[in-house]
């Protein structure tokens, strides 16, 4: 892929569609690195706001617009490449990636490189972001030398400054809710969703897009334009928290929740119970006896059908897992 190029006469743009982001896929991490939930005492992390970046850093200015406005520069009609699928960035990590329990990216400088078991290898910050980029955003990889990607690895390393190496601060990435001890239901996630989404991201999940920039204001949930099969809140546990602590957007805070656990777990349910872009997974999780107990697809080292693995129970294949694991 030719090298994309760095527009100088950008100036950053945190206008109205920047900042208005909601419910759609991307991040996600391995169920061993998910975050932990805690009490409301406890400070969380909240990253740096983004006039906080100094005026001379026009690299980590540039990699904040990336990712308020991945479309504007990279998506179907992108002014840089068209890569993507439509959706920014920011609609799946919040305010930049700077919200607590927003899917923020408060640990990628501190903790990448790291080993992950969807790869079976150690993977670099480029390897990550290129992941959403082909997953979340079902699209084309950056070229990893490119000003593009260069301008997002050092906004990530501007919002994880003095966040020690190796450390995942409180309230990143995506709040871990107790498990059901049912399924999870699309039924009654379709109620939910009709009474507390629709509003948004219309009946049929597609979004709202602006008549004027053809842009989203709203992203899709589900259909051709939405986060495909490989994406990381295509697991329902991830879905679930991002809901629980962000949704309805505008009316919820971590602290705050409107909807109860078992409406999270069941309206994720529901939108990942419809149709969206496939990816080819043949090549993650090499060694399959790491698979999270919400990966929906098989083969499994344990014996659960991949109906139980998408939506629960997940309690039984997380007690047969350690007996197995025990001496």
């Amino acid at each position: 892929m030719n090298r994309l190029h760095f527009l100088p006469i950008f100036i950053l743009m945190a206008g109205a569609f920047a900042a208005i982001t909601m419910l759609v896929a991307c991040g996600g991490s391995d169920h061993d690195t998910a975050a932990k939930v805690v009490t409301q005492d406890e400070p969380l992390w909240h990253g740096w706001n983004r006039y906080q970046i100094p005026e001379e850093d026009t690299l980590a200015q540039y990699g904040y617009e990336l990712i308020a406005n991945t479309s504007q520069y990279l998506g179907p009609k992108g002014s840089v490449a068209q890569l993507s699928n439509g959706m920014n960035c920011q609609n799946c990590h919040l305010e930049g990636g700077t919200a607590p329990w927003g899917n923020n990216y408060s640990a990628v400088a501190s903790t990448y490189p790291k080993f992950r078991d969807r790869s079976g290898s150690i993977e670099t910050m480029s390897k990550r972001v290129n992941d959403c980029f082909e997953r979340s955003l079902n699209g084309i990889a950056l070229d990893t030398n490119s000003v593009e990607m260069k301008a997002i690895e050092a906004y990530m390393h501007w919002l994880g400054k003095g966040i020690e190496k190796g450390k995942k601060p409180k309230g990143s990435g995506i709040m871990e809710l107790a498990l059901l001890d049912r399924a999870a239901s699309p039924e009654n996630g379709k109620k939910v969703y009709q009474e507390q989404c629709v509003t948004c991201h219309s009946p049929n999940g597609e979004g709202q897009l602006n008549a004027e920039t053809g842009l989203y204001i709203y992203p899709p949930l589900w259909g051709p334009h939405s986060y495909n099969s490989g994406a990381g809140l295509f697991r329902l546990s991830r879905l679930a928290g991002y809901v629980k602590t962000n949704m309805p957007f505008g009316q919820t805070s971590w602290s705050k929740p409107r909807l109860t656990d078992a409406e999270a777990w069941d309206v994720a349910a529901y939108i990942n119970s419809m149709p969206r872009p496939s990816k080819d997974l043949s090549k993650d999780w090499p060694d399959i006896s790491k698979k999270p107990v919400d990966h929906p697809f098989g083969p499994y080292a344990d014996g659960f059908s991949e109906e139980q693995h998408k939506y629960g129970p997940f309690k039984p294949i997380v007690a047969a897992r350690k007996k197995q694991a025990s001496p």
